[in-house]
């Protein structure tokens, strides 16, 4: 597998988030996109936001080397065992961020009408500061940031098709971040975003 390890770190304050354009090659991100799309259980589950209940505006499914559920937004994921091509991304994801992680909660967005809404990965089994490892398989998308506190800090970048991107430090507590509903007529995308749950 050819890893490249050429990286960039986004100059925002109040962060430490790194973005690696290339971190799969086309045909090894081609195969796990493939793999993933076709093999994995996907689930769409229900959310409730301000008191309204809709259906996610994407798919998910989770795993892990645990049997630590996972919760946010008013749904609890139970994880199942990681497949072979999970533990190959995780591998090559923990031997160039030095973090051993636990958990994958993957996410299969169908179209530019799938999308997921502002929030930052905070939640109380995340620990402190937690590190998010995002892979983007498939479809390229924009990805927004904003300050939680100085809403003229804004910032997005396009994550391309085997790239990584890497969320670290005090990033989850004063920034947001959100894939937004696109009109352009797109395709699929499979992101994973790896992390740790204590």
């Amino acid at each position: 597998m050819q890893l490249f390890s050429e990286k960039v770190r986004l100059d925002l304050p109040d962060s430490d988030i790194w973005y690696f354009a290339n971190f799969f090659d086309f045909k090894k991100a081609d195969d796990f996109f493939e793999s993933l799309r076709k093999n994995t259980p996907w689930q769409q589950d229900d959310i409730k936001v301000f008191g309204k209940v809709y259906a996610q505006p994407r798919l998910t499914a989770l795993y892990a080397s645990n049997n630590r559920s996972y919760s946010y937004s008013n749904i609890t994921m139970q994880p199942k065992p990681f497949t072979s091509n999970l533990l190959e991304i995780k591998t090559a994801i923990e031997e160039e961020t030095d973090t051993l992680f636990t958990t994958c909660l993957l996410n299969l967005y169908r179209d530019g009408k799938d999308s997921n809404g502002w929030h930052s990965d905070d939640e109380k089994e995340l620990g402190t500061n937690p590190v998010i490892a995002s892979v983007t398989l498939g479809e390229e998308r924009n990805f927004h940031l904003r300050h939680k506190s100085d809403r003229t800090l804004k910032h997005k970048i396009l994550l391309q098709h085997g790239s990584l991107l890497l969320m670290k430090g005090e990033t989850q507590h004063f920034w947001q971040h959100q894939i937004a509903k696109t009109s352009r007529n797109i395709g699929e995308r499979i992101n994973l975003t790896f992390r740790v749950i204590r």
